[in-house]
């Protein structure tokens, strides 16, 4: 299994530490883990925090030879902290490296899937460039992540998320963003993967993820629900659990194409990354299955 990931590069900007980060960065590194290989199309600065981040990366065993420095742009951070519940609010460094993303040469490698989320489309450069990678190869699947942070999406990239995705992974609290920017009211959640499903027949699964409550996909051709809890667990900070989900969903539907075990290693997995302070704790994708 070999996926492509464009996207975010960034460091996670506690009071007290940063950690390596970015919803790009976390699915690669969790796809790594569950099994694929994965090669990232970033960019970072010619800075410290850009090199230590390409270390750690190659620690990963995440593929670097499409990952560029820029030169006037530093690397990107984001400034976190955490409520009560250990939810997190984020303030993004807008102007950053992984803003100029720069057009990869694949050459003859073939890719089973594409990765993109949004926060990296925030500019007219990067999206044009993942638009050029998608015209220019060929991919099996597309694997999406509606990971809005505002101010930086709009309602463009939302629909553009949409039309270009087989699967795609949308929380709880993006729902009701998607729908309006689509023009459509929000209803109940299985209500709106439907409504998604008839306006882009290109998707094959929806995901949606409820926190510690769980998270549900929606079979599009046999029109099917699939539910999963997640156990109980300590939060210490759920930054990169919405990632874990993903790759490990990802994973197993491409070994199995079944979607019930998928969704449920998924949901164990993500609790487990939200036990954890680290969005990529060491684990053993067998102990969740």
């Amino acid at each position: 299994m070999n996926a492509l990931a464009f996207g975010e590069v960034l460091w996670d900007v506690y009071p007290e530490e940063r950690c390596l980060g970015g919803a790009t960065m976390n699915f690669a590194a969790h796809f790594k883990k569950c099994g694929g290989k994965a090669w990232i199309v970033t960019s970072v600065g010619e800075d410290l925090l850009g090199k230590e981040a390409v270390d750690r990366i190659l620690k990963l065993g995440i593929e670097t030879e499409y990952v560029t420095y820029s030169k006037n742009k530093e690397t990107g951070k984001c400034l976190i902290t955490l409520d009560k519940n250990k939810i997190p609010s984020y303030e993004l460094l807008n102007n950053v490296a992984y803003d100029e993303i720069k057009k990869p040469k694949l050459g003859d490698k073939i890719f089973d899937v594409l990765y993109f989320g949004t926060l990296a489309l925030r500019n007219e450069n990067n999206l044009s460039v993942l638009k050029q990678i998608i015209s220019e190869n060929k991919f099996n699947d597309f694997f999406v992540d509606v990971n809005l942070r505002p101010p930086y999406y709009s309602k463009d990239v939302i629909r553009f998320a949409l039309e270009n995705a087989t699967v795609v992974k949308i929380s709880d609290e993006e729902l009701p963003a998607v729908m309006n920017a689509l023009g459509k009211k929000y209803k109940i959640k299985e209500e709106c993967a439907q409504i998604l499903s008839k306006d882009f027949d290109n998707l094959k699964i929806i995901l949606i993820t409820k926190g510690d409550k769980g998270s549900f996909a929606y079979d599009t051709e046999n029109k099917k629900i699939f539910e999963s809890q997640p156990p109980k667990v300590d939060v210490a900070s759920t930054v990169g659990a919405g990632d874990s989900f993903f790759a490990a969903f990802v994973t197993q539907y491409l070994k199995t194409k079944d979607i019930p075990t998928a969704l449920s290693l998924a949901t164990n997995l993500s609790a487990f990354v939200v036990s954890c302070k680290d969005a990529i704790p060491e684990y053993e994708l067998s102990d969740f299955e």
